[in-house]
C-alpha cells in the first residue's frame, strides 16, 4: 500500500518539464504502479477511492505522454489495468476527463507518417472499452474529429483484421448517437459496412459480429435505412441470413443471425423498408427459417426478432365489415353539439370508415410503435400523474344541489318512507309504484313484441309485492311461454322455432331482423342421440329442476319478463342459459398457466395465411349485417353461429380454415368502437376437434387473457344433464396486436394503429351440443327483472320493500328503483321516528352493460339485505337503502360494452346529464340533489362496477389530502383538513372479504374521472365515503382466492361483504366519541404513511408492460397484498350462513 502512494507521490512531483527531461525514470515508476495495481487488489482499491489523487496523476503523466513516443507502453499498461477493473475503474476514467485525453493522443498520434499501426491499434482498444461507460463519447469524438479518424483506418485497414476490430467496436460505440450516424451515413459508411459483412465463414467472426452490430446501430437512423434500400441490401442481408442459418448447423454464431435481423428490424421500421422486405420474399424465407429454429429453444432470440419483422411487415388487412359502425340503428332524439357522437353523425354518407384512403403518414405513427408493442400503455404511464386533479377549489366538496327545490319536489313520491305514517293496514307501506315520464318513447321504427305489454307498467305484478286484491296481469294468448319441454330431438327436425317468442300476430308485425320461421334450425339440436337411447322415439328435451339450486330463477317468468323488453334489433329468442339459468360449479377454476410460446405459436399461424394463401378457406358463415338471413346456410362442414338474443355480441364469424374462426364483435350502438363485451352460441361441432376462435376487432392494448383469464362457456348438454353452468375454458389463449388496421376515424384521428386479436382453443364434449362462448357471466336485463320479482316473494312482514320505476330508457325500458329497510316496531311516534330517521345508503351498478360482475355483485347485496339473516335484519333496522341495481338497462339488453344508446359512456355523464339522451343518470343525480336539500344526503354511495385489467376487488374513493400528495401542489394546513373515515369502510372490507385488497384501492381525484359518479356525487352532493367498488373480471392474486379465477359465487359473497361491512361501519360510527373509528383511521394512515404512493395512487394496469414483444409473461411481478385477517367473517353463497356471524368473535368459518 506505502509502495503505491511513494511511487504517486514520486510522479506528482515530475512537473510535465521534469518528466520530459528524464523520461526513463517516469515510465519506470508508472510501470511499477500499474505492476502493483494488477498485483495486488489494495493498491488498485488505493488509487481508486474517493480523495485519492491517483488517477489525475496517471492521466497527467499520460497527457505529458502524448507528445512522445513512449506512449505506446503506457498505453497498454492502461488497458491491462482498466480490463481488471470491472468496469467501476473505467467510470472513474471517464469521469477525471480521460477520454479526451485518448481523443487527444489520437488526432496527435495520426498526424505522423506514416502513424504507428500498434498505437492505433492501443488507443482504438482503449477507446472502445472506455466509450460505453461515457454518455458523451460521441459528441466528444465528432466536436474533436476523432470520428473521421476512425473511418479512414477502417477505409485503409479492410484486410487487416488486427486494426480493423478495436476501429469497428469505437464504430459501433459512435453510431448509437443520431448525429454521428446520419454523418456516418453521408460519409458512405452504411456502404463500407456492407463490405466487411460477408457470407458464412469459420474466420473472422468476432469482427462479423462487431460490424453488424454497428450496422444495425446505424440503420436505426431512418436516412440511412433509406439509404441500405435504395442500395439493394435488403435482399443481400436476407440472402445472407439465410446462408447464416443454413450453415450455422451447431448454432455457434447465434449472435451474427441476430445481428443480421436487428439490421433487417431496423430497416422495416420505414415503409420503403418494409415493402422492400415484401418484395425480396423476406416473409417466406424468415418463415420458413423460424419454423426450423422453433424445436431449439436456445434460438428463441431469433425465432421472436424474425417474428416481430413478420408482423411489422405483414400488409395491414382490412376487417371484414362495411363499417365500424354499430350493425343496429338507432335514430337519437336529438344530437349532441360535440363530441364522438356528434362526429359520428356529422360523417358524410359513403365515407370508409373502417380504413383509410391512404396510408402514407402511416411511417410516422407506426414506424414509432413497431418495436414497443405496449405503445399506449407507456404513454399512459408518463402521463398518470398529469390527470391528478390539482385546483384546491375542485378538491374540496362544496354542496352544489343544481336545481331549484321546486323542480326537485316532484321526487319526493320515491321517499315515502320518509313521511309514511303506518297507521293503516298493519304497517304494510304503500307499495304504488310512480314513474317520471322521460325520454322519448320507443323509436316509430321498432314494432314491440308484445303489444300493449311493451312497457314496464304492463309488467306491474313482477314489480310489487303480491297482494290478494291485485292480481298479477294475464298476458295475452299468442304469447306462449318458452316451453323447451314440447322440444322433440330429432336431427331432422328444427327444434329450434319452438324456443322463440311468437308476436302477437304470428311473426307478421316483427322488423326484417326476426328472422322467419323458415330459416333453418339454428344450432338447437341439442342431445339427440343420447335422447333417442334413453327414451326411445318420442323423447323430449327435459328442463333440469333447478328450483332447489337456484330459488330465484324461474325458466318461465324469465321468458315473461323477456316479453317485455325492448331492444333494437326486436329479439324474438332466449339464449338457453338465461332460460336454464346458472348454478356456480363447486370445483375451484385456477388461473391458466400461460405455455411458453403460445402467442408465437398463434402469430405464426397467420402469418401462414400469407405464405400460403391457398390454405385459406376465407368463408362467411355468420353476418349480422345481412338482416334477412344472418346465418349463411352450409353443407354442414362449419360451425353455426347466432347472436340474436338479448345481450348478445357477435355480428360476423369468417371461417380462416376447417377449423379455425374469425369473429368480429358489434360496435355499441350510436358509436364506432368499444369492443369487448361478447355472447353467441355456437352449434354444429363435432367431438373432440380443437377449434381455435380470434376475436379480431379488440382495441384495448393489453388484457387479463394474457395474464391467466379463460372465457366462459355453457353447454346446453350438461344442463339438461342437470349440470347448468357457466365453466372457464379455453386452452392457448393470449392476447395480441394483429395486422387489421384501425382507421384514423376509429383511433380517434391517430393513423396506423391496428386491432388486437384474442384467441381461444377448446374442444365440444357432447354431439349435437348447442354451447355459448360469453366475456364473462351474462347477467341480462329479463335476468334482473325476474330476479326482482322473486325477491318480492322473499319479503316479510319484518320487511319493508318497495319498487318504482324511476324512468323510462331510451328504448323503452324501466329502470327499477328498490327501497329496503325494516319495517317500524310499531305505529309508536318513537318507532315511526326512528324509522324515518335511518341514514341513507345509496347504491347502484352496471352502468357499464359489459360489466356483468357488478350485477352479480349487486345480486349477492340484494339477497342479503332480503334474508333472515340476524345480520340482515340488523342492517335493514340500522339503514334505509336506495337501490338502482341496473342503471343502463338498453346497452344491457342490446349487447353493448360501455355505452347506452346515445353512444355514450352514461359514467362520464354526471356533471350535467341530459334528460332525454341519459335519463337513467338524470333521474338518479336528481334523487340525490333531492336528498342534499331536505338535508338526507346519503351517509354511502357506491357504484358497483367490474375492472378488466386488474385483480381483486377494490375501490376508488376521494380525498383531497392523498390528492394532494400525489401531486406536488403546494397546500395549507387548513387545505388538508381532513376526515379520514372515507377509509373505514374499504379498510372493513379488507377484513372480512377475502377478494378485497386493500392495497388495489386509490383515492385520488383525477380531472378525467370529475363526470363520474364517484367524483359528482363526493363533490356536488357532499356524500365524503362516495365510491366505485371494482370487482375483477379474471381472478385473484392475494389472500382465500389467490391463484383462483373469480366466480358466481365468490361475486355474490363480495355483495354480502359488502352489507357486512356496512353493519359493522354503523356499529363502529356508534361508539362513544366515535374513538374505535379514530383508532381503526390512524392504524389506517400509519400502515400506509412509509409508503403513499403504491398504495394510493393506482395505474389503469396492474400487470407488468410487456417488455417483450413476442413471449408475453403470463406472471404478474406485483406483490402480494397484505395477507388477510384471520378473524375475518366469510360470507358464503348462502346469505343465511351468516346467521352465526358478530362483531365480537374471533372464530369464523373459513
Amino acid at each position: 500500500m506505502c509502495a503505491v502512494l511513494m511511487l504517486l507521490g514520486q510522479l506528482e512531483r515530475m512537473n510535465g518539464e521534469a518528466m520530459v527531461r528524464d523520461v526513463e525514470t517516469a515510465r519506470q515508476i508508472t510501470a511499477k504502479i500499474f505492476h502493483l495495481i494488477q498485483t495486488q487488489e489494495k493498491s488498485g482499491k488505493e488509487v481508486m477511492s474517493k480523495g485519492s489523487s491517483g488517477m489525475e496523476v496517471i492521466l497527467a503523466s499520460l497527457e505529458v505522454f502524448t507528445i512522445l513516443r513512449f506512449s505506446l507502453s503506457h498505453l497498454m499498461l492502461f488497458y491491462c489495468y482498466l480490463s481488471l477493473g470491472r468496469g467501476r475503474r473505467v467510470g472513474v476514467f471517464v469521469s477525471k476527463g480521460g477520454t479526451g485525453i485518448l481523443f487527444q493522443i489520437l488526432i496527435t498520434a495520426i498526424k505522423e507518417l506514416p502513424p504507428s499501426e500498434e498505437l492505433m491499434l492501443q488507443l482504438h482498444s482503449l477507446l472502445a472499452k472506455v466509450g460505453p461507460k461515457d454518455r458523451k463519447f460521441g459528441v466528444k469524438a465528432r466536436l474533436s474529429g476523432a470520428l473521421n479518424i476512425t473511418v479512414n483506418l477502417i477505409k485503409q485497414n479492410l484486410q487487416n483484421t488486427k486494426l480493423l476490430l478495436p476501429c469497428l467496436q469505437v464504430l459501433r460505440v459512435y453510431s448509437t448517437n443520431s448525429v454521428n450516424a446520419i454523418s456516418l451515413g453521408k460519409n458512405g459508411v452504411v456502404e463500407l459496412m456492407f463490405k466487411i459483412v460477408t457470407p458464412y465463414s469459420k474466420k473472422n467472426t468476432s469482427l462479423l459480429k462487431v460490424a453488424l452490430d454497428a450496422l444495425g446501430a446505424l440503420l436505426k437512423s431512418k436516412t440511412n435505412a433509406r439509404r441500405a434500400v435504395d442500395g439493394g441490401h435488403v435482399p443481400v442481408l436476407l440472402a445472407l441470413y439465410q446462408d447464416w442459418h443454413r450453415n450455422d448447423t451447431r448454432h455457434r454464431h447465434m449472435l451474427i443471425r441476430k445481428g443480421l435481423l436487428v439490421c433487417l428490424r431496423n430497416i422495416t421500421n420505414i415503409k420503403l423498408g418494409r415493402k422492400a422486405f415484401l418484395d425480396a420474399d423476406g416473409m417466406r424465407i424468415l418463415y420458413n427459417s423460424s419454423t426450423e429454429c422453433l424445436p431449439v429453444r436456445t434460438l428463441d432470440p431469433l425465432v421472436n426478432t424474425s417474428s416481430l419483422i413478420m408482423r411489422k411487415c405483414f400488409p395491414k388487412n382490412r376487417l371484414p365489415l362495411p363499417t365500424i359502425k354499430s350493425a343496429f340503428q338507432y335514430q337519437l332524439p336529438h344530437v349532441p353539439a360535440v363530441g364522438p357522437v356528434a362526429q359520428l353523425y356529422s360523417q358524410p354518407p359513403g365515407v370508409d370508415d373502417v380504413v383509410d384512403e391512404s396510408d402514407d403518414n402511416e411511417e410516422t405513427d407506426a414506424d414509432t410503435e413497431n418495436d414497443t408493442e405496449n405503445d399506449e400503455d407507456e404513454k399512459d404511464q408518463r402521463s398518470a400523474n398529469d390527470d391528478i386533479e390539482t385546483d384546491l377549489n375542485k378538491l374540496h366538496p362544496k354542496k352544489n344541489p343544481g336545481r331549484p327545490f321546486e323542480e326537485l319536489r316532484v321526487y319526493e313520491r320515491f321517499f315515502l318512507e320518509l313521511s309514511e305514517d303506518f297507521q293503516v293496514s298493519n304497517f304494510v307501506p304503500m307499495l304504488t309504484r310512480f314513474q317520471v315520464p322521460t325520454a322519448q318513447a320507443l323509436s316509430p321504427k321498432l314494432v314491440p313484441k308484445s303489444g300493449s305489454q311493451g312497457d314496464c307498467n304492463s309488467t306491474k305484478g313482477q314489480h310489487t309485492l303480491p297482494s290478494p286484491s291485485v292480481p298479477t296481469p294475464t298476458p295475452p294468448a299468442p304469447l306462449t311461454p318458452l316451453e323447451l319441454d314440447t322440444i322433440h330431438l330429432t336431427k331432422d327436425q328444427d327444434k329450434k322455432e319452438e324456443a322463440r317468442i311468437p308476436s302477437p300476430d304470428t311473426c307478421t308485425t316483427l322488423s326484417s331482423l326476426a328472422r322467419p320461421p323458415s330459416q333453418g334450425n339454428w344450432g338447437s339440436d341439442c342431445g339427440s342421440e343420447g335422447a333417442e337411447d334413453e327414451g326411445g322415439e318420442g323423447a323430449v328435451l327435459e328442463v333440469p329442476d333447478t328450483a332447489l339450486l337456484l330459488p330465484l330463477h324461474d325458466p318461465d317468468l324469465y321468458v315473461e319478463m323477456v316479453k317485455g323488453t325492448h331492444s333494437v334489433p326486436q329479439y324474438a329468442e332466449v339464449a338457453y342459459p338465461d332460460y336454464f339459468g346458472h348454478v356456480a360449479p363447486t370445483f375451484r377454476e385456477p388461473l391458466q398457466e400461460r405455455v411458453y410460446g403460445v402467442q408465437r405459436s398463434k402469430i405464426f399461424q397467420d402469418t401462414e395465411r400469407l405464405i400460403h394463401p391457398n390454405d385459406i378457406v376465407d368463408k362467411v358463415v355468420y353476418d349480422l349485417d345481412i338482416p334477412s338471413c344472418p346465418v349463411i346456410e352450409d353443407d354442414g362442414e362449419s360451425l353455426k353461429f347466432n347472436s340474436q338474443f338479448e345481450s348478445g355480441n357477435l355480428r360476423k364469424a369468417v371461417q380462416i380454415r376447417k377449423y379455425e374462426y374469425d369473429l368480429v364483435l358489434n360496435s355499441d350502438i350510436n358509436s364506432n368502437h368499444y369492443h369487448q363485451w361478447f355472447y353467441f352460441e355456437v352449434s354444429g361441432m363435432r367431438v373432440g376437434t380443437t377449434y381455435r376462435f380470434n376475436i379480431i376487432n379488440s382495441e384495448k392494448s393489453n388484457s387479463q387473457f394474457n395474464y391467466g383469464m379463460q372465457v366462459l362457456m355453457y353447454s346446453v348438454q350438461e344442463a339438461i344433464s342437470g349440470r347448468p353452468r357457466w365453466v372457464r375454458t379455453g386452452t392457448d389463449i393470449c392476447y395480441y396486436k394483429n395486422h387489421f388496421a384501425r382507421s384514423s376515424i376509429a383511433a380517434g384521428g391517430q393513423k396506423g394503429k391496428s386491432y388486437y386479436t384474442m384467441t381461444f382453443s377448446t374442444s365440444f364434449s357432447h354431439k349435437d351440443d348447442v354451447c355459448y362462448f360469453a366475456y364473462h357471466y351474462p347477467y341480462t336485463y329479463s335476468t334482473l327483472k325476474m330476479h326482482l320479482s322473486k325477491l318480492e316473494a322473499l319479503r316479510t312482514p319484518q320487511i319493508y320493500l318497495r319498487q318504482d320505476v324511476l324512468c323510462k330508457t331510451l328504448g323503452g325500458n324501466g329502470c327499477p328503483l328498490l327501497t329496503i329497510t325494516a319495517m317500524p316496531e310499531s305505529n309508536s311516534n318513537d318507532h315511526i321516528c326512528q324509522f324515518r330517521n335511518r341514514p341513507l345508503i345509496f347504491l347502484s351498478a352496471r352502468v357499464h352493460p359489459g360489466e356483468t360482475n357488478a350485477s352479480w355483485v349487486m345480486k349477492g347485496t340484494l339477497e342479503f339485505l332480503m334474508s333472515t339473516s340476524p345480520l340482515a335484519a340488523s342492517l335493514r333496522e340500522a339503514y334505509i337503502f336506495k337501490i338502482i341495481p341496473m342503471l343502463n338497462p338498453d346497452g344491457v339488453v342490446n349487447g353493448n360494452h360501455r355505452c347506452s344508446l346515445s353512444g355514450e359512456d352514461l359514467n362520464r355523464q354526471w356533471q350535467n346529464p341530459n334528460p332525454e339522451l341519459h335519463p337513467t343518470i338524470y333521474h338518479t343525480k336528481s334523487l340525490l340533489q333531492y336528498l342534499a336539500h331536505i338535508q338526507r344526503a346519503p351517509l354511502v354511495f357506491c357504484d358497483y362496477h367490474g375492472h378488466s385489467r386488474k385483480k381483486n376487488v377494490f375501490m376508488y374513493g376521494c380525498s383531497v389530502k392523498e390528492t394532494v400528495w400525489q401531486s406536488n401542489i403546494s397546500a395549507t394546513s387548513s387545505d388538508l383538513q381532513e376526515d379520514l373515515g372515507y377509509r373505514a369502510l374499504p379498510k372493513i372490507l379488507s377484513q372480512i372479504a377475502p377478494a378485497f385488497s386493500m392495497a388495489s384501492c386509490s383515492f385520488v381525484v383525477e380531472r378525467s374521472k370529475e363526470s363520474t359518479a364517484r367524483v359528482v356525487v363526493w363533490r356536488e352532493i357532499g356524500v365524503q365515503c362516495s365510491y366505485t367498488m371494482e370487482s375483477t373480471l379474471c381472478g385473484c392474486d392475494q389472500g382465500k382466492y389467490k391463484g383462483l379465477q373469480i366466480g358466481t359465487r365468490e361475486l355474490e359473497e363480495m355483495g354480502a361483504q359488502f352489507c357486512v361491512a356496512l353493519l359493522r361501519l354503523k356499529r363502529l360510527t356508534g361508539l362513544r366519541n366515535h374513538q374505535h373509528l379514530l383508532d381503526l383511521e390512524s392504524d389506517i394512515i400509519g400502515t400506509q404513511a412509509k409508503v403513499v404512493s403504491p398504495t394510493t395512487y393506482v395505474m389503469e394496469e396492474d400487470e407488468p408492460p410487456f417488455l417483450e414483444p413476442i413471449d408475453y409473461s403470463a406472471e404478474s411481478n406485483d406483490e402480494d397484498a397484505e395477507p388477510e385477517n384471520e378473524h375475518a367473517a366469510e360470507v358464503q353463497g348462502n346469505p343465511d350462513h351468516l346467521d352465526q356471524l358478530s362483531d365480537s368473535e374471533t372464530n369464523h368459518r373459513d
